[in-house]
């Protein structure tokens, strides 16, 4: 294998793959980028048996053929070499090292066989849709915060993925929830996906997923089966295994009586939630909510530090029912509040029952806070 490459193209394209690569692992291929030069282009793979990357890229191929190099050291070598310099790789074949050389720059890396590489991306996948990049961020950055990481509820480490109906149109459907909160984003259902099996698509892929969205703006699509997800971005390609469990009934925990409505600017709530929540540390804490007529008053307190108090007035606040006392922790008030655009919208019943959030302006997405003591 012989080949040259631009030293930017091939920084951002091993930068994509090698991120998935495990710093501990018990197979040392793993650690790996599979490497393959053919007809003018260059294909790169990485993978942790759970997810792999693929991304191919334009070059001088002078060779064909494939080898293996350690992906976080060829990482580091191209990302500190001067930029404009043509980036040449060779590898003559079998255990012999692979060579690179850059300007005046030259290493050998040790190459372990390509045989040893882990195929992930074979095998068909019955469904098929395309979503456009900004609908998928936003499905993710909307859900994703509520997906739990507690590892012996291994069915909750995901978004679940799945086609459904919502007041009697088909919709796309992500939910996430941690037992404490609870994130459903819906979209209009795309062509192809009609049918879909529910997945589950781990954490880690929708992290690294996240990250390649952020840098197009083109159509994705979607591939799925019962067992894995493909999510094709232009010149990447993105395969995982779906978390084999079964996602609960969430639609039992979201209240349906919940009379009590309660909207109110979402910059100056945002504001104030963080202010008395800086009494304490502890980010677990709870910050009270206190309801009465077009007022709303946030307390926290701190045993160690002392009390932090702030009123939000009718400019600011609409609720017309009777007092209410209701305590969130405030990470979690925090992390729906920022995807909020609109007056934030909160549907209540009392003090001790799950409370529903939403954008005022905005149905597609809906959230479920469960209530600390305070």
């Amino acid at each position: 294998m012989n080949f040259k490459a631009d030293r930017a193209t091939l920084l951002k394209a091993l930068a994509h793959v090698q991120s998935v690569v495990e710093k501990r692992n018990t197979l040392p291929i793993l650690a790996n980028v599979l490497i393959v030069a053919r007809e003018g282009r260059l294909s790169l793979t990485a993978t942790d048996m759970e997810i792999a990357v693929v991304q191919e890229v334009a070059a001088t191929v002078l060779q064909d053929g494939a080898a293996t190099a350690p992906a976080a050291t060829l990482y580091e070598i191209v990302r500190k070499l001067p930029d404009g310099l043509e980036v040449e790789i060779s590898h003559p074949g079998g255990e012999t090292a692979l060579q690179l050389r850059a300007g005046r720059f030259a290493t050998s890396l040790n190459a372990l066989p390509v045989e040893d590489f882990p195929a992930m991306t074979a095998g068909s996948l019955a469904h098929r849709f395309a979503l456009p990049a900004g609908v998928l961020r936003a499905m993710i950055d909307r859900s994703r915060f509520a997906i739990s990481t507690e590892e012996t509820r291994y069915y909750l480490n995901g978004i679940y993925l799945h086609a459904t109906e919502s007041e009697g149109a088909p919709v796309l459907r992500a939910v996430a929830t941690d037992g404490h909160r609870l994130a459903r984003v819906e979209e209009p259902l795309p062509a192809g996906a009609e049918g879909m099996p529910g997945v589950i698509v781990p954490r880690k892929t929708v992290a690294e997923l996240r990250k390649l969205i952020e840098e197009t703006s083109d159509q994705v699509t979607v591939a799925l089966s019962d067992t894995r997800i493909q999510f094709t971005l232009g010149p990447v390609m993105l395969t995982s295994k779906l978390i084999d469990g079964t996602f609960p009934e969430y639609d039992r925990v979201i209240p349906r009586g919940n009379d009590k409505v309660l909207r109110v600017v979402k910059k100056d709530f945002a504001e104030a939630v963080a202010r008395v929540a800086a009494i304490s540390l502890e980010r677990t804490r709870p910050v009270k909510l206190s309801l009465a007529r077009d007022l709303l008053v946030l307390s926290a307190a701190n045993p160690e530090h002392g009390t932090a108090t702030e009123e939000l007035d009718g400019t600011r606040v609409h609720y017309d029912n009777g007092p209410l006392e209701i305590g969130f922790q405030a990470r979690y008030i925090t992390d729906i509040t920022d995807q909020i655009e609109g007056e934030v919208e909160f549907l209540l019943a009392d003090g001790g029952a799950p409370t529903i959030v939403r954008d005022a302006s905005d149905a597609s997405a809906l959230y479920v806070l469960m209530p600390m003591r305070v």
